[in-house]
């Protein structure tokens, strides 16, 4: 369908001759002009993640061969918390961990911080503990201002190079992990949302076993 919509329909017709005149030359020059661009177009959708988002590590990063998935264990990683600490997710076993991957540029992810945040102080002495990961480049010259704003007191991790993103397939934000008390992931919820709603509340507290 491309070849209709950039090359002239004049091409289609041959002079009597059977040859193609100058104008037809011209045109045949054009269309393949416009056909080389078009491709060129194309192709800056399709560049490697590495090329397009300029860091020429990423080939070296650990990755899975497959996205974590509901109900299998979630992988384990290391990141530096805003306050200057060392965190493995593998530290927060036997408890109910929420993941969740934002940024401070993230509209929606602003949005639910709140009631995340409300979320982590009703549950937390029941063993339910909040893992926020960022990833803005900027690292805790953002997120501190953004975290003192806001009032947020759980922690919150910096992921500026998207390793730990990459590892669990993230593409959008913001994305959250419900991880049991056993390391392993329950649920996996895209966009935000008001973790306030009864659903959403009674699904922590199942996690929990708390009545």
């Amino acid at each position: 369908m491309v070849w209709y919509t950039l090359c002239p329909p004049t091409l289609a017709l041959p002079l009597e001759g059977g040859g193609m005149g100058e104008g037809g030359l011209r045109s045949l020059f054009s269309c393949l002009f416009l056909l080389a661009t078009f491709t060129v177009l194309l192709g800056c959708d399709t560049a490697p993640e590495s090329e397009a988002t300029g860091n020429a590590s990423v080939a070296t990063t650990p990755v899975l061969t497959e996205a974590p998935r509901v109900g299998h264990l979630a992988p384990d990683f290391v990141l530096t918390t805003l306050d200057g600490r060392e965190v493995r997710l593998s530290d927060y076993r036997g408890h109910v961990v929420f993941l969740n991957f934002w940024a401070t540029w993230c509209g929606p992810c602003k949005v639910e911080m709140p009631a995340i945040e409300r979320l982590y102080r009703e549950y937390r002495r029941q063993g339910f503990t909040i893992l926020a990961v960022s990833t803005d480049l900027e690292g805790p010259a953002v997120t501190r201002p953004y975290r003192d704003a806001l009032g947020l007191t759980f922690t919150i991790a910096h992921d500026p190079e998207a390793v730990v993103m990459r590892l669990y397939g993230v593409r959008t934000l913001p994305v959250t992990f419900l991880v049991d008390r056993e390391g392993v992931i329950t649920h996996q919820i895209f966009g935000a949302r008001d973790w306030q709603e009864p659903e959403a509340s009674d699904g922590i507290r199942r996690l929990l076993q708390v009545r």
